[in-house]
């Protein structure tokens, strides 16, 4: 019989997180924005001052999927939130309910807490995670557009400048 079970990440696992990251650039046809390492991992995850969290799911002790995290703020709320970067479980595993394992991790966490939301985002085109996610009872926030400043805008704007369309 398999055994699941849910585990944080520890000290060591930046290899595995980057495994699934990698894979998950993969999926979503980004690998080209893929800038992270095992290592920056291990400082984003156990450096002195930690401000992600990572969980595996693992079938028989070995992890077959990920959800990675941090915590949010809510200002209309005044109270802290889960932020999910990313999930990801290996293709040859889905269907197990693997992703649903990790997302009622984080939820119960969020009640246990006493968080006021959990949020992540999607890509438009993935219909089936979509579907996925709504069946979860998850609700679409398409009145907002994220907005993102990096790289050379990133510095213009550090150093006072305006940016460039």
């Amino acid at each position: 019989m398999t055994e699941v079970s849910i585990r944080p990440a520890r000290p060591g696992d930046g290899e595995v997180v980057f495994g699934f990251v990698r894979q998950l650039a993969v999926y979503e046809h980004l690998e080209h924005e893929l800038r992270a390492t095992p290592a920056s991992f291990e400082a984003a995850l156990f450096g002195p001052a930690p401000r992600a969290f990572c969980d595996f799911v693992e079938e028989d002790g070995v992890p077959v999927g990920l959800a990675l995290g941090f915590y949010s703020f809510s200002t209309f709320e005044g109270r802290h939130g889960i932020w999910l970067e990313d999930l990801f479980v290996d293709p040859a595993k889905r269907g197990r309910g693997y992703g649903k394992a990790l997302l009622v991790h984080l939820a119960k966490r969020c009640v246990a807490e006493g968080l006021a939301r959990f949020e992540w985002s999607v890509l438009d085109w993935n219909a089936p995670s979509i579907a996925f996610y709504r069946g979860l009872g998850a609700r679409p926030k398409d009145e907002w557009t994220i907005m993102r400043v990096d790289g050379a805008a990133l510095d213009r704007l550090a150093g006072g400048e305006e940016g460039t369309a």
